[in-house]
Parts: structure tokens; C-alpha cells; sequence
């Protein structure tokens, strides 16, 4: 996130800052889907680590390739929802923790 002052300080010079969004032309669903797809990666490789497992590991467990952990990791555009989920539980996750990876403001219990 740009700070204020950097912000005021570009759009005074003529620059026009904006978000991934706005530059894209992304509707908000759009967006939320890249969201979503961006934090179940993130915590696809958090999964990971944390139960000590290599890419190979994962990937032998999945009966895929480590590169395509790799992908999934990186959140490439070629690798599946599904797949990613599958993956997350393969590496341990439960349905708890994947409801957190996608909405950690609800998944807390109030």
C-alpha cells in the first residue's frame, strides 16, 4: 500500500494512481475471484510448510508433479480451484481451515 504522502505527491506531478482493479478493468466479482484464488495459494504453501512437507512430497501425495505444486503455489492461472483445495487437503487442511483461507473474517467463531 502507498503511503499518503507518496500518493499526493505522484497525482500532483500528473500521475493517476489507482488499484489492480481499476488498471484491469476487473468487475468486483472478478476481483473477488482472484482474491480467492490468490489466498487459497498463499495458503496452500502455509499448509505446506507448516506440515514440513517438500513440493515433491505434496505433489506425490496429489500424483502430480512438483512443478505443478510449483503452479499452484504461484497461483497460475492453469491450475483449478478444484485442484487447489484438493491439494490443501492433501497437505492436511481441514474444511475449517479452507473456509479460513477463504473468508478469515467468518470463519472465526463471533
Amino acid at each position: 500500500m502507498m503511503d499518503e504522502s507518496t500518493r499526493k505527491r505522484l497525482e500532483a506531478s500528473g500521475w493517476r494512481v489507482g488499484d489492480t482493479q481499476e488498471f484491469l478493468g476487473l468487475s468486483d466479482q472478478e476481483m473477488a475471484y482472484i482474491d480467492l484464488r490468490i489466498s487459497v495459494s498463499n495458503a496452500l504453501r502455509a499448509r505446506r510448510e507448516a506440515e514440513g512437507l517438500t513440493q515433491r512430497a505434496l505433489a506425490t501425495r496429489l500424483g502430480s508433479s512438483q512443478s505443478r505444486v510449483a503452479k499452484m503455489e504461484a497461483g497460475d492461472s492453469s491450475v483449478s480451484l478444484d485442484l487447489l483445495v484438493r491439494a490443501l487437503l492433501a497437505a492436511g487442511a481441514t474444511v475449517r481451515d479452507i473456509a479460513e483461507a477463504i473468508a478469515p473474517e467468518r470463519a472465526r467463531p463471533a
